[in-house]
């Protein structure tokens, strides 16, 4: 008889009463792991005392390093050890001030049995609500149960309200009395056309191009084939080397040609000769290459769209690709030719990019540009991280910001437009954003996500206003002031609302010439996702 070495099973550690676990993601960078460690242990306090004050105790599921000086789950292997830990029954905070990778704790919260809240603190200095809005849309996605929650301070009746009932039934319960089905829509010129741009779609058939897929962790942000092709939709899987290898084909007198146009069309650039600290004309020289080398890739495979992901891998070779999205996502942009210089690419038009490889961005890109330059409207539409806001002159205005990938038209013109470094923190090598203020006008926001298993849409109308200069410096001094800005007013839906519907870390927004338009335009686009069999829901106020 054979004998064979049976593992041991651990003993499940035991709940204690009244006391809940809390772990906190952090990133794969460890320079921002450093630099926002301060502002997440600030918040950590704040929720034990909230705790304490309903008679709860909060133990930390792993301890602060002695050595790196910070408590983030710093990889997915950190967090399956921390895990083993926890007992699988407590109830279990996740609590994020800084961005995160959902996929450090992921695993273990796919597993856990106790109820689970996530929290951040509604801040706009280190991206906290990005990340759990990302982390939130992950749990939906792998159909895992959880409550949600955020304050400014944590002293506030509806925080504790909603932590008490936590802690007491295991659930906090949001309104969403903003949200409605898509209703059986009357024939108009707008569903005519969504109906037959679907239906293009799905007998033509479109190539979304991936540069590699999941890479920032953003689990939320890899769509499945199966849910995919059921559009028309289908995946090119590419590797940011091939990419990184065509940027060295692209000559310096090329790349030069694409500066020259920016400058004539009146974009500048704080240059500087510290390349560790500044923006440096040898960046710019790399970020040029990458737009011409994503172009002749996107040829090359016949792409409809394209998507790379950079923070890991690319950063640690080139200059951010932030300039280049923009410019992709732009109907006016330095042509590039093939490399045999017979064709200029994409002449006359926006090509489709999504940001850090967001597939949930990649559709609504794709189709969004379809059906505005089918109404004769400019498509450029880019996606913007779910930042901030605050009341402001009787109504709360949303800080949207995103690194990169915003096109200049958003901003009135490339003479409105100023390039700047990113910061050191998150990219190393460098590279230009596309810095301005989105200018006033009308838009069309959405997201596409899972839930459900299947494919769901939001969407809804929102205005982007225009602030006072100075309340415009200081909300982009809270955030990220190299990065370009919206201010958003949504239509019909509070703070918390937006906040616990939200299942994304980035909004999608594209403008129209005025508000009817605009609700056409929507009318269209909602009608283009129904027939392709997309769930759609209407937020905040849309006539349809």
């Amino acid at each position: 008889m054979s004998t064979y070495s049976l593992p041991t099973p651990s003993p499940e550690a035991t709940a204690e009463p009244k006391t809940a676990y809390l772990i906190s993601s952090g990133d794969l960078r460890e320079s921002a792991n450093t630099a926002g460690w301060p502002v997440q242990e600030a918040m950590e306090r704040d929720l034990e005392r909230a705790f304490a004050g309903i008679g709860w105790t909060i133990k930390r599921g792993n301890p602060i390093d002695p050595d790196l000086g910070h408590g983030f789950i710093r990889s997915q292997r950190m967090g399956l050890d921390v895990f083993r830990d926890i007992p699988p029954t407590a109830p279990l905070i996740v609590a994020e001030a800084v961005w995160q990778y959902s996929h450090h704790v992921l695993a273990g919260l796919r597993t856990h049995r106790g109820p689970i809240l996530t929290v951040a603190n509604f801040a706009p200095d280190w991206p906290g609500l990005v990340g759990l809005l990302g982390l939130n849309a992950g749990l939906t996605k792998m159909g895992t149960d959880y409550s949600t929650i955020w304050s400014v301070d944590f002293t506030d009746d509806w925080f504790r309200d909603g932590i008490r009932s936590w802690t007491e039934t295991g659930t906090i319960e949001h309104d969403e009395s903003h949200v409605r089905p898509l209703p059986k829509l009357p024939d108009s010129p707008e569903k005519e056309l969504g109906v037959a741009l679907a239906r293009q779609l799905q007998t033509e058939k479109a190539i979304i191009g991936v540069f590699d897929e999941g890479c920032m962790g953003m689990y939320n942000a890899i769509f499945d084939d199966e849910l995919l092709n059921t559009l028309g939709i289908y995946k090119e899987r590419l590797s940011q080397s091939a990419l990184y290898a065509e940027m060295l084909t692209v000559s310096d007198e090329d790349a030069a040609a694409v500066g020259e146009w920016l400058t004539n069309a009146g974009m500048t650039f704080r240059l500087g000769t510290d390349d560790a600290t500044e923006l440096t004309e040898e960046q710019l020289t790399w970020q040029y290459k990458m737009y011409i080398a994503a172009l002749r890739i996107s040829d090359d495979f016949g792409l409809d769209a394209v998507g790379i992901q950079y923070q890991q891998g690319l950063k640690d070779l080139v200059p951010a690709s932030d300039l280049a999205e923009g410019l992709l996502n732009s109907t006016e942009r330095p042509p590039v030719t093939s490399r045999d210089g017979s064709r200029v690419l994409h002449e006359g038009k926006a090509f489709p990019h999504f940001n850090e490889a967001d597939e949930g961005v990649a559709v609504d890109a794709l189709i969004t540009d379809r059906v505005w330059r089918a109404m004769g409207l400019v498509p450029d539409n880019t996606l913007h991280d779910v930042r901030w806001g605050e009341q402001f002159d009787g109504d709360f205005v949303w800080v949207y910001e995103i690194s990169g990938s915003v096109p200049a038209s958003h901003l009135g013109g490339y003479q409105n437009a100023e390039g700047w470094r990113q910061s050191p923190v998150f990219f190393p090598a460098g590279g230009s954003t596309i810095n301005g203020v989105s200018k006033p006008g009308e838009i069309v926001w959405s997201r596409v996500y899972i839930a459900d298993g299947v494919l769901n849409l939001d969407i809804g109308r929102a205005s982007v206003v225009e602030l006072p200069a100075e309340e415009t410096e200081r909300r982009k001094q809270a955030t990220n002031p190299e990065w370009p800005i919206a201010h958003v007013v949504l239509r019909g839906v509070t703070r918390d609302q937006y906040m616990a519907r939200h299942k994304a870390n980035h909004a999608q927004v594209v403008y129209a010439p005025d508000a009817d338009t605009a609700d056409k335009a929507l009318i269209a686009k909602a009608a283009l996702f129904a027939e392709l069999g997309v769930r759609v829901h209407l937020v905040g106020d849309v006539t349809v």
